[in-house]
């Protein structure tokens, strides 16, 4: 992934992961790949549920598709990785993160469907963010599958803007603005539990 890649998710986004996050995530790396694998399932259920509501939209099913068959991929691979390490796959409560941003998505279409795929790129490049975030504190082979996670999870977050914009006829300036001011506050504000895209949890 190029450096200036990386610079526009750093640039979109409205701060980067606290660093106490970052001690959170290292110090309990069993939850961060379960959860970890549950996020790269979740993407894809979002990206299939998108596919089976918007069958009348093309440049959707066809972004959607690739999305759905490469988030299932990195599913599998962490899956891999858990097995090689001992770590069994179970179920996980859900952070707070989701659910949060989509409080302010709009009930109704064509301003729903903006709003989904606006909340789908802000996950995505936050996904992009922590981790380039955490590559650098881990061991080669998990800093190898983080870094290699990069290009896709931008791309991702590309796919969702330009899909946004199309459903809105122009920019999404303003939606953008509102859900960062919600991403702001639930990656920064002290979470109860760990989780690949909480806030930080106070020792």
């Amino acid at each position: 992934m190029k450096q200036t890649d990386l610079d526009a998710i750093y640039d979109f986004l409205p701060c980067r992961t606290p660093q106490a996050w970052v001690a959170n995530a290292l110090a309990d790396p069993a939850t961060m790949l379960i959860d970890h694998a549950h996020c790269e399932k979740k993407a894809a259920s979002t990206a299939l549920s998108l596919m089976y509501r918007y069958v009348d939209n093309p440049d959707l099913l066809n972004k959607m598709s690739r999305l759905a068959r490469e988030e299932l991929r990195h599913f599998e691979q962490v899956l891999a990785i858990m097995k090689k390490r001992g770590i069994a796959y179970g179920h996980l409560t859900p952070s707070r993160y989701a659910a949060g941003l989509r409080q302010a998505v709009r009930p109704t279409d064509p301003e729903r469907l903006v709003d989904v795929l606006v909340v789908g790129a802000i996950i995505e490049a936050r996904s992009c963010e922590r981790f380039a975030t955490l590559a650098p504190h881990l061991e080669a082979t998990l800093a190898d599958f983080y870094t290699g996670l990069l290009k896709s999870e931008a791309r991702h977050y590309r796919d969702y803007i330009t899909l946004a914009e199309q459903a809105n006829g122009g920019p999404v300036d303003d939606r953008i603005a509102v859900f960062l001011a919600l991403e702001q506050d639930l990656v920064t504000r002290p979470d109860s539990e760990f989780r690949f895209h909480s806030g930080p949890v106070p020792a």
